[in-house]
């Protein structure tokens, strides 16, 4: 092989190992930071740097979007010297697209800490044995429904999936009360919401598939789209377009709806199924989970701990997500409903997630294309 050809090959590696590194959000090194690198680096060839030295970074993969986990991640790093370097996602691909990274990653983790913003995608992780147990301490005050028995994910800081209505274009006597008002003929092409195969909607999805069976929940996504339910990238797009009167009322997640509402725009939350015999209202936690063999495991296991501490939920409740808490330990103000106010749908959420597959394969096929 010539000098210029084996040139050729080796800048064409180098720049494909360039378009595989993950987008991780790094500060840039100081000077000082690089002396200290060069430093270490001497060191190892005199006979290396002290072991046990400890890890002032971790790395977390993050679904609950950045504009909320940011200042936590700031406040964890004023408190330990640890900083975090996260990889989010697309709002359209969300949870789906980082659980597709970790899955590929799995034989050489770059993840410390999945920190998602449901529940169905952890599962799916945990069957595939790509997590690491750990029994944090600051989980022993949550409800058992929102932790593993093995410690291989811890539940938190909730949303509901809710109904927004544009006040000003449907009157009170008129607002839907269920989620099956999105079929009814008179809101045809009127209503929204994200596309079900991504984040909270496809979760939403899999748990009508364990709570109703598979031909109810089938039905009732064939008649949303025979009923032409507006698809949308996301649920914070599904609230704006429900604020901005270009629907009449859309399904979505109460942090976008929040929002929206408390920035002045003409909008009810609406509780759905809360008559009697109703399925109830859907809450969804945001889960934490270690991957298995992840490269800095003490750090890891200290972002946890800071994660499901009782000042971090209270934060995120008073935050602009209005995130409720799941610790009974918790005493904070909400300012949406939580499962101690309105009735909550009962749903096994390791069936939701034994259900996915069946699930995503039906919803695909309807709602693949859509935009």
């Amino acid at each position: 092989m010539t000098a210029s050809r084996r040139e050729r090959q080796d800048s064409a590696t180098d720049s494909r190992a360039k378009e595989t590194m993950p987008n991780f959000e790094r500060p840039r090194r100081r000077p000082a930071a690089l002396a200290m690198v060069s430093l270490c680096l001497l060191s190892l060839a005199a006979g290396g740097c002290w072991s046990g030295a400890p890890t002032k970074e971790v790395v977390a993969y993050t679904a609950l979007d950045s504009d909320f986990s940011k200042p936590i991640f700031a406040d964890f790093r004023e408190q330990t010297g640890i900083t975090v370097l996260p990889k989010f996602d697309a709002e359209s691909a969300k949870t789906v697209g980082l659980t597709t990274d970790l899955i590929a990653e799995a034989e050489h983790p770059r993840c410390d800490v999945f920190w998602n913003n449901e529940i169905i995608n952890t599962l799916r992780l945990e069957e595939r044995g790509l997590l690491d147990a750990y029994r944090s301490p600051a989980a022993k005050e949550y409800p058992a429904i929102f932790r593993s028995p093995e410690g291989y994910w811890h539940g938190f800081a909730a949303r509901a999936r809710v109904i927004v209505v544009n006040t000003e274009r449907v009157a009170e006597v008129d607002r839907p009360t269920s989620i099956e008002d999105l079929t009814l003929e008179r809101w045809r092409g009127q209503i929204g919401i994200a596309k079900p195969l991504f984040g909270t909607t496809a979760t939403h999805a899999a748990c009508l598939f364990a709570v109703w069976g598979d031909e109810r929940a089938e039905d009732y996504f064939e008649r949303l789209k025979a009923n032409d339910v507006r698809i949308m990238s996301g649920n914070r797009q599904v609230a704006q377009a429900v604020a901005g009167g270009q629907l009449a009322f859309g399904l979505t997640d109460t942090d976008d709806a929040i929002g929206e509402m408390e920035a002045g725009k003409p909008l009810a939350i609406i509780y759905p199924d809360q008559q009697a015999g109703g399925v109830g209202t859907l809450f969804i936690p945001n889960t934490l989970a270690i991957l298995k063999t992840c490269p800095h495991p003490a750090a890891a296991r200290k972002l946890v701990d800071y994660l499901l501490s009782p000042p971090v939920e209270a934060k995120l409740a008073a935050g602009p997500s209005a995130q409720i808490p799941l610790n009974p330990a918790v005493d904070a103000k909400t300012r949406v409903e939580t499962p101690n106010t309105i009735r909550a749908m009962q749903v096994d959420f390791k069936a939701a997630a034994d259900e996915w597959d069946t699930a995503a394969k039906f919803l695909r096929a309807r709602f693949a294309a859509a935009d």
